[in-house]
């Protein structure tokens, strides 16, 4: 540059020259020549230090901005200052670099943490549209934009990606249980998805909403299997034992068998679709109804065989006569025609069982008393006949078979002569079974005691008319003549033997003593017959005297 400003200077002075300039007019034109050059130089000067300030401050804020994003991302904040590497420019240069990278993972680290938080505020609102948190946006700290943020975000967003398959798995299981429910009950699938349409439930909706109205509904299905279950249950139950109480044929059980399977499943079991249907278990009650009906019949059918069989023993004890039985037995034991349902029958059933076990046990306890009268009664028959022999004027003719009249007259006279002992005999049996029941022995609805004593007494009696005859036909010489007093006496003697046969009142005995004294042979009334099989004919042998002791 000085050649140039030299080869200037000498052109200036040639041209002074040339023109003639003065001295003093050359020094000041240099003067404010150098001047203005100064000026030059100053200026530029400035220029070039606002320029290096300008660098200075753009480095600063580089570095500023380079702390403050390696800061955000998670970096170091001491690397941010590089080393000086020469002039400014230099330096601004070094910088941009590292600032365009960093800015860059910003950028990076903003985009994904807004994905993540778009998709967190989709999942949200697809799980709970009613709910408004504030979600964790961008913006909301835009100096936290490190990868722990982003981790958690992530993580934040994974659960929620879980939470939301799990609602999936479960609106399929809550589905598939409403259709399974319904399936099992009879119901039609497409009414539940409609009702459920009609609440607000989409198709694919996991709310909170929709996940409460399925399983609001699933719950509900559930309770009515359960119930339908029971009920069912309960009727197959009642069904299994009115087949084994009725004897039911197998071919009549078939039509139930896959139902009576059911009788011990749990709820889980049961998936047959229809299995709880109301037809099914219409079907099934009507089966019961109809077997209860049956048994009802067969229940009225063993309750009259029961009353038979009870007025049977009671009978053939001769605990009370049959025209008692008759007008009591209704009274004693309630008919099955009042009896509401099968408790009840079954409650009859149980007494009559009872009775039934009390009349056989006091028949066994009654038997050899019952021997004795049953003996006592043929007893009672031969004295009826033989009086009525006696009475016969011609019982010593001869003829066809009177020897065998004879013999049986014989042995009626020796088997009456052992009568006192076999009444005695009785007495004490009958006192002995009174002492040890504490109760009172009726035979025939009549007092056995009170029988025997009564004849006891017409037997004392009619020894003391025949002892009075004896000693009245010694004094007037008579030995066939009887007199009226004795002839009664025979005829209520006769009667009573006849009471004391077949049980008869009191009455009875009142009565025959007033019937007319004298009459022909009378046939032995028929309820003078033991009610026992018949002994044999008139050649039959007499009862001995131990039997009776």
């Amino acid at each position: 540059m000085e050649p140039r400003r030299e080869l200037l200077l000498r052109e200036l002075r040639e041209a002074w020259d040339e023109v003639g300039e003065a001295e003093e007019d050359r020094r000041e034109a240099l003067r404010a020549l150098e001047e203005d050059c100064l000026a030059v130089y100053r200026a530029k000067v400035a220029q070039v230090r606002q320029q290096g300030a300008r660098l200075r401050a753009e480095i600063a804020a580089a570095l500023a901005e380079l702390a403050a994003l390696r800061a955000a991302v998670g970096d170091d904040p001491r690397s941010a200052a590089p080393t000086s590497a020469g002039s400014l420019r230099e330096e601004l240069r070094a910088i941009a670099p590292k600032l365009e990278e960093v800015r860059q993972r910003r950028d990076e680290m903003c985009r994904q943490i807004a994905e993540v938080t778009e998709l967190i505020d989709r999942l949200r609102q697809e799980m709970r549209p009613g709910e408004r948190p504030p979600p964790p946006r961008v913006d909301a700290d835009p100096d936290n934009l490190t990868m722990n943020r982003l981790q958690e975000l992530r993580a934040h967003l994974r659960h929620l990606q879980s939470e939301k398959e799990n609602r999936i798995k479960k609106v399929a299981e809550l589905t598939s249980s409403l259709h399974a429910s319904s399936s099992v009950l009879g119901m039609d699938p497409r009414e539940i998805t409609t009702s459920l349409q009609e609440a607000g439930a989409v198709a694919g909706d996991i709310s909170d909403g929709a996940i409460a109205r399925l399983e609001s509904e699933a719950e509900r299905l559930r309770e009515a299997k359960r119930g339908r279950m029971q009920r069912l249950q309960d009727l197959v139950v009642a069904m299994l034992e009115l087949w084994s109480l009725m004897d039911t044929p197998q071919e009549e059980q078939s039509r139930f068998q896959g139902v009576a399977c059911n009788v011990a499943a749990s709820e889980d079991e049961i998936t047959e679709p229809g299995a709880l249907s109301a037809g099914a278990i219409g079907e099934v009650e009507a089966e019961v109804v109809r077997l209860e009906g049956l048994k009802g019949r067969r229940m009225k059918d063993l309750l009259a065989r029961k009353r038979g069989e009870l007025r049977e023993i009671r009978l053939r004890a001769r605990i009370v006569s049959a025209q008692q039985e008759e007008e009591d037995g209704g009274e004693e034991v309630v008919s099955d025609d009042g009896c509401a349902d099968a408790a009840e029958r079954s409650l009859v059933l149980e007494r009559l069982d009872a009775r039934i076990s009390e009349a056989r046990d006091e028949e066994f306890s009654r038997k050899e008393v019952l021997e004795r009268m049953e003996r006592w009664q043929a007893a009672l028959e031969e004295e009826s006949w033989l009086e009525e022999y006696n009475r016969n004027k011609n019982r010593y003719n001869v003829g066809k078979g009177m020897h065998l009249v004879l013999k049986r007259a014989e042995k009626a006279r020796t088997l009456v002569n052992k009568m006192p002992a076999m009444a005695e005999a009785l007495t004490a049996k009958v006192v002995a079974w009174e002492k040890d029941r504490g109760t009172k022995f009726l035979y025939d609805g009549e007092g056995l005691l009170d029988m025997l004593e009564e004849y006891d007494n017409m037997r004392k009696d009619k020894e003391q008319e025949k002892k009075r005859q004896r000693d009245q036909r010694r004094l007037q010489g008579q030995s066939t003549v009887e007199s009226p007093v004795a002839r009664a006496l025979q005829k209520n003697l006769k009667n009573v033997t006849r009471t004391l046969s077949m049980g008869s009142s009191k009455k009875m005995i009142v009565s025959a003593s007033s019937s007319s004294l004298s009459s022909p042979r009378p046939i032995t009334p028929s309820y003078l017959k033991s009610s026992f099989p018949p002994r044999r004919s008139n050649d039959r042998q007499m009862v001995s005297q131990d039997s009776f002791e």
